[in-house]
């Protein structure tokens, strides 16, 4: 593995702990790489980036509370020096152009990890971009890297803590639970509510999660049965 002399410092973050389990052997494996933290959930991957000296993050997106698109964006702005490669079960050109945009060095599809994963880690190292073999090869013109900063979502008429709080709804979290996980009182978070909807002119809470399905901040498998 053409990697630096000095270890690169690895932050695995997924909700899912056999899969961090999987992914951890393989990094194991790996001359000069080193796992210096596990999460499994966007807050807690931006507390292991303050705490260790960190190279490359490797993060889901599907993570509860702050999804790894959302950490990935914070993480881009605070800690620009280190790379992130976003995990995913997604292969949809959509997610990566986020993922992208986001800040992300690199995307790699989960089921091509064992395959890829050292491939993926050399190219960000050399502050590269890396798509997953399968993403590149369905993309049926050149993929837009040029542009993309500029390029706008649904998600991008939001400030950072709607969509955070948007997340945290779509989860089922009610008021009260809201302002815990953020440490806020509940009068903040209904304000930001109201905000929120103004904004997407949306009034109901099902409608609120309708949006954040169909733009892809929460997938379908993440909702709270009932």
């Amino acid at each position: 593995m053409n990697i630096p002399a000095k270890p690169i410092h690895v932050i695995l973050a997924d909700d899912h702990t056999l899969v961090r389990a999987g992914i951890r052997a393989l990094l194991e494996k790996l001359p000069e790489v080193k796992v210096v933290g596990e999460a499994d959930d966007g807050r807690e991957v931006l507390n292991l980036v303050k705490l260790h000296q960190t190279d490359v993050v490797l993060m889901d997106i599907a993570m509860p509370g702050l999804n790894g698109l959302e950490a990935a964006e914070r993480m881009a702005k605070d800690f620009p020096d280190v790379r992130i490669i976003i995990l995913s079960m997604h292969n949809n050109e959509e997610y990566v152009l986020r993922a992208i945009k986001a800040g992300a060095s690199g995307y790699l599809l989960k089921k091509s990890a064992t395959a890829e994963l050292e491939s993926a880690l050399n190219c960000v190292i050399r502050g590269e971009i890396y798509l997953s073999r399968e993403i590149s090869l369905q993309l049926r013109k050149p993929f837009p890297f040029y542009g993309i900063a500029s390029r706008k979502t649904p998600l991008d008429r939001l400030t950072w803590r709607q969509r955070e709080i948007l997340q945290l709804i779509a989860e089922g979290r009610n008021t009260k639970q809201i302002a815990a996980v953020l440490k806020v009182s509940p009068k903040t978070i209904e304000y930001h509510r109201m905000k929120l909807m103004d904004c997407l002119n949306v009034h109901d809470i099902p409608g609120l999660v309708r949006f954040a399905l169909r733009v892809g901040l929460i997938p379908e498998e993440k909702l709270v049965a009932g």
